[in-house]
């Protein structure tokens, strides 16, 4: 039986968020006041032992990825990416409106522990009233004495700057995000140094997801326990997700890593819609595969979905009932991307626009067998060619309903 969990989310409609008291009662700051006791080190450690990776979608260590930072002798920037554009992803928006104080506790402790002294927290265009609560959060941390010049007395002295995004998916990749900040126009570029190394204007800067930046309070309060004694050896802890979709119960949810897809889409979910069966979903937004009804058993992991060569991505589940074309969708999901593609490299920008055109072509059933090739070899172009992350996963989608609905198209 698949449960929800209330961890990371146990501050959800459960606080007021006006004000830094509610916070306090429920826990909060007490991660940091511990945090304050150990060496920088000494957290980075915690946090590698934790085995906590990227919630954002890459799932990169997080514990090496503030090791490397922290190895830097400068300040650092601290990033915390809120820019959640991908299709039925919106669990980032619930840790902005619900429990900013998390994100921003979680923000200070990495800035402790790898020598920041300036956050930039980059919202959404779109989040507008979540910026706003974001920003009277950031004015009573500081009124508390949680933010600003020696927190809690000691000699850390941290700031975060809330900016705004103006509205394009591909700014949630890290280095086309720094371009935005900067100034500039929200494109990626070739990283010479690793952005632990040279990232916000020319600086060190450490940039992690609202999620992981919310997990890392926990791990220094009783509650490090309950969420460590979850989920499995590679894959430890809570996953928050989005549910959305053809269910009866669509929402944010926290789950154990190791639950299987048919237990959140059916004991948590509610089942299908309207008592309709299941026909596929999609697993960490647009950019993720097509998961047909024969794969719903498979545990919801990192190593899991790994050997099917599949990313959990943002955790994002969209799900659809039978009344739902597959090839339909793909056509949506290709005119997100050529939408959403910023057009700097010619296999994302062309690619897109060609599976586009297959996509239409196979939804009015006049592809070819040599089509679906086709639509293969560009694939494999664009996963191997392309020059951020936006152009080598958006195929998944499309290569993976082809995969595994062929027959139907067929």
């Amino acid at each position: 039986m698949g449960k929800s969990l209330s961890i990371l989310t146990k501050n959800f409609n459960n606080i007021n968020v006006d004000t830094v008291d509610d916070y306090l009662a429920a826990g909060g700051y007490e991660g940091l006041k511990k945090v304050l006791s150990l060496t920088p080190g000494e957290v980075i450690e915690v946090i590698k032992d934790s085995g906590l990776r990227g919630r954002g979608g890459a799932a990169f260590p997080t514990g090496k990825k503030w090791e490397q930072a922290a190895k830097v002798k400068e300040d650092s920037y601290i990033l915390c990416n809120a820019d959640e554009g991908e299709p039925g992803t919106f669990k980032d928006r619930y840790f902005l409106e619900y429990d900013p104080y998390r994100i921003i506790e979680g923000m200070t402790i990495a800035a402790y522990a790898v020598g920041g002294r300036e956050g930039y927290l980059y919202v959404r265009e779109e989040y507008g009233r979540q910026k706003e609560i974001v920003l009277k959060a950031i004015e009573a941390a500081k009124a508390a004495g949680f933010l600003g010049d020696n927190i809690l007395g000691t000699d850390l002295s941290f700031d975060i700057k809330v900016i705004s995004g103006a509205g394009a998916f591909i700014c949630g990749e890290t280095t086309a995000l720094i371009q935005s900040i900067e100034g500039g126009s929200g494109r990626p570029k070739i990283k010479f140094q690793r952005t632990a190394v040279s990232g916000l204007f020319g600086r060190p800067t450490l940039a992690n997801n609202v999620e992981s930046y919310c997990v890392v309070p926990a791990l220094f309060t009783k509650d490090a326990q309950a969420y460590l004694s979850q989920g499995t050896e590679k894959s430890r802890g809570t996953k928050v997700i989005s549910l959305c979709g053809n269910v009866e119960k669509p929402g944010v949810y926290e789950v154990p890593f190791g639950i299987t897809l048919r237990e959140i889409i059916y004991d948590l979910g509610g089942g299908i819609k309207d008592g309709r069966d299941f026909k596929f979903a999609q697993i960490g937004g647009a950019s993720g595969p097509i998961i047909p009804k024969s794969m719903l058993d498979i545990p919801y992991t990192y190593e899991d979905f790994g050997k099917e060569g599949y990313s959990l991505g943002t955790g994002a589940i969209l799900v659809a009932d039978d009344t739902n074309s597959v090839a339909e969708f793909m056509v949506t999901v290709q005119e997100f991307f050529v939408h959403e593609s910023c057009g700097k490299c010619t296999p994302c920008r062309e690619g897109n626009r060609q599976l586009l055109k297959l996509a239409h072509k196979i939804a009015d059933r006049k592809a070819t067998v040599e089509d679906f090739l086709t639509v293969k070899r560009i694939a494999n172009v664009m996963n191997k060619c392309s020059f951020c992350g936006l152009g080598t996963a958006a195929p998944t989608a499309m290569v993976t309903a082809i995969q595994h609905f062929y027959d139907m198209y067929n």
